[in-house]
């Protein structure tokens, strides 16, 4: 009597001083680090609201080219790697919250003994269940959950950063895609315009009103036309090839909805504040879960150099006497005493990891800031370039409507119509092109501010 109450004594006493070691904690928590950036862009942009608050879908007036970042959203091989990543990380922390409950395992025996003393034979059969439980000294499950959960909220982070990504490439590609057929529109109109000036030069050239320099140059000059269309329609193809492939299908046709003329429009572009971009770029979130995690990998280390305690319970019977019963209460503790040296170094390893993500961390931020910088940049610079490409291609056409009169009244030589005319055909196709960067430009300040790209899965919960 004297035995069990001197036992259950004891085990009051080692459960009560478990729990209280339990409480016991190694390791700092993470704490955001203060990123030194400046309080607002260089450029000349409102600061109110960011038009990253938009949903991507207000943002582009061609319903076609929703359609396609919808379904891009959706089966996009890349994407579909990122939510697989999210479902493996799911169960993770699933598996890092088995350690908070105790392990049950059975177990089951059998023999037969047979020797010459005793006739017959002797069996035994039994079985039993082992339950083990591990005592979370200095909270090293505890932390090793929230590792998990981190390593989570990084993957979730990454799967909007994908998305972001993909739809922007989705809406870029599609505005090129846009602009090679606004090219092709041009050098048809062009090919058709050269083709009856050469009609016209070799009536000229049969009647002896010309000389065949004059004849070489028509030639030359529809063929430089059609070599464009050539040009154009393998881009074209490429450019619905890419398309095909953010869409998660095999090369095919991609539907055409708006002209580029009537894309995307936003008469004003509020950017915010540098320091939003820590809450609101995808990727910076990303790097700061990791180096939350890394933060707290240093305190699992520390926990290893410490003795960990488990705690273990037998209880069974024997089938043949099933009067025999039998339970074994037990409890471990196990320390390091020789590898203290390894085990300090793998903190410093710990240690030094979690500074190389620190750095990445700050990295993260250094280059967003720049990506915003060049994105405000070029918005301003690209519409301004636009406006003066449209007024240089008005020039040209005017132009070269006046030297086809000059030339045709004797005034002039064919050397300046064709000139003229070679200049009427580029400055079309820089607008164009001009035109074609002052949206993607738009896109890719979208981009860089972090804004709402991304699709919300139902799925995607927040734990905690």
């Amino acid at each position: 009597m004297k035995k069990t109450l001197k036992y259950s004594l004891f085990l009051v006493l080692f459960i009560v001083l478990s729990l209280y070691m339990e409480s016991c904690k190694v390791g700092q928590d993470y704490e955001r680090h203060d990123m030194k950036g400046p309080v607002v862009f260089s450029q000349d942009f409102p600061k109110d609201s960011s038009v990253s608050n938009l949903p991507w879908w207000e943002l582009f007036n061609d319903s076609i080219l929703v359609d396609l970042i919808d379904t891009a959203l959706v089966n996009n091989k890349s994407i579909q790697v990122a939510i697989s990543r999210i479902e493996e990380s799911q169960l993770q922390i699933d598996i890092a919250k088995a350690d908070y409950y105790p392990f049950i395992g059975y177990n089951a025996y059998g023999s037969g003994l047979a020797n010459s003393e005793v006739s017959g034979l002797s069996n035994q059969a039994g079985g039993g269940v082992n339950v083990s439980y591990t005592v979370d000294l200095w909270q090293k499950i505890k932390t090793m959950n929230k590792i998990a959960l981190q390593n989570y909220f990084a993957t979730e982070e990454a799967y909007k950063s994908l998305n972001i990504s993909v739809v922007s490439a989705v809406a870029t590609t599609y505005v090129s895609l846009r602009d090679i057929d606004n090219r092709m529109i041009i050098a048809e109109k062009t090919a058709k315009n050269f083709q009856e000036n050469l009609d016209v030069m070799q009536a000229r050239f049969n009647a002896g009103f010309i000389s065949e320099v004059d004849l070489s140059q028509a030639k030359i000059q529809l063929s430089e036309a059609k070599t464009a269309l050539e040009i154009f329609d393998r881009s074209r193809v490429q450019i619905e090839n890419a398309i095909s492939v953010l869409l998660g299908t095999a090369p095919r046709s991609i539907p055409r909805g708006l002209t580029l003329f009537d894309q995307i429009s936003v008469p004003e572009i509020p950017v915010g504040l540098p320091s939003e971009l820590l809450d609101r770029r995808p990727d910076i979130v990303q790097a700061e879960r990791r180096l939350h995690a890394q933060t707290l990998r240093i305190g699992v280390a520390e926990a290893l150099k410490y003795p960990s305690l488990t705690l273990s319970l037998d209880m069974g019977a024997q089938l043949v006497n099933p009067s025999f019963l039998f339970a074994d209460l037990g409890a471990q503790l196990l320390g390091p005493i020789f590898n203290s040296g390894k085990l300090k170094r793998n903190v410093e390893v710990e240690e030094a990891r979690t500074k190389q993500l620190l750095l990445d961390y700050e990295n993260s931020y250094l280059l967003a800031l720049q990506e915003v910088e060049d994105a405000m940049i070029a918005v301003q610079t690209y519409k301004r370039e636009y406006s003066l490409r449209n007024e240089q291609m008005l020039m040209a056409t005017t132009a070269s409507q006046l030297a086809w009169v000059r030339y045709d009244g004797g005034l002039t030589s064919y050397l300046e119509v064709l000139n003229l005319q070679s200049s009427q055909f580029n400055a079309e196709l820089r607008a164009s092109e001009a035109f074609k960067n002052q949206i993607t430009s738009i896109v890719g300040l979208y981009q860089a501010l972090g804004g709402g790209w991304y699709a919300e899965r139902e799925d995607i919960k927040e734990l905690n």
